[in-house]
């Protein structure tokens, strides 16, 4: 999916659905940072999947700027919170959301 946020910015969707132990790795989570950024232009570009993310994966997000909505972020967006919202955060450990900062080396 790709769209605009209220601010202007371009937002590119990527959607998976995967049974749930299973867990989506970085070299998904790169192929997808690739497409969404040099195919579609994103400014905020958003993985979402029906499962949880590895560890390597989500390092790579935060370092990268992306955007993980895992099966428990799912939940809160099936119940109204809004996609803009779920763009401010990338997951920490699955099962538990906070901000990441990328490592500045």
């Amino acid at each position: 999916m790709i769209g605009y946020l209220p601010d202007g910015r371009k937002i590119v969707v990527q959607c998976k659905r995967f049974a749930k132990h299973r867990s989506v790795g970085s070299r998904d989570i790169q192929t997808f940072n690739g497409t969404a950024r040099a195919e579609h232009g994103a400014d905020v570009p958003v993985f979402v999947a029906s499962c949880v993310f590895t560890h390597p994966a989500r390092d790579f997000a935060a370092r990268h700027g992306l955007c993980l909505i895992d099966v428990d972020l799912l939940g809160f967006w099936n119940s109204g919170t809004t996609l803009s919202s779920l763009a401010e955060l990338d997951i920490g450990r699955s099962g538990r959301n906070r901000k990441l900062s990328p490592d500045h080396d």
